[in-house]
């Protein structure tokens, strides 16, 4: 009977367990729609948010922008996104601190006055703070 009433409480704890890290990961999943949603609009009150202040936001063409460089390119006009499309994502790891995920994305804008079409790899890591779900970095590189 006791042992009946262990593994009763291990399930019960691992059901809990599971429960926190389902929590984190939906929490995780809007942090990164609210990223894509607000440089589409150029949220700035968003990207403050979303965006840690030690970000290291880098391009598929090696440009590298810091979370200053991010808002000041979209109020100057640098760069404006028309389309970010996810066609697939996968969170890699999920802890209550931490989250790498990877994307496929399709991105069409506007940078320095050109047009750009592209499809890419990107990985993204994110930590949880006090204000929540965070990016830290991103790297991209194009796809095919």
């Amino acid at each position: 009977m006791r042992k009946f009433a262990a593994v009763l409480f291990v399930l019960f704890l691992l059901t809990i367990q599971s429960s926190f890290a389902q929590v984190d990961s939906i929490g995780l999943k809007n942090a990164m729609q609210q990223l894509d949603k607000a440089l589409l609009q150029k949220d700035e009150i968003v990207l403050r948010s979303v965006l840690h202040e030690d970000v290291s936001y880098g391009h598929s063409n090696g440009w590298i922008q810091s979370k200053s460089d991010i808002l000041n390119d979209f109020t100057r006009g640098k760069l404006t996104y028309d389309k970010i499309e996810n066609n697939s994502s996968a969170i890699i790891t999920i802890s209550k601190k931490y989250a790498t995920v990877k994307t496929n994305t399709s991105a069409e804008g506007v940078v320095n006055g050109t047009a750009f079409k592209l499809t890419l790899h990107i990985m993204q890591f994110w930590i949880k703070t006090k204000k929540g779900w965070q990016l830290i970095a991103r790297q991209s590189a194009k796809q095919g």
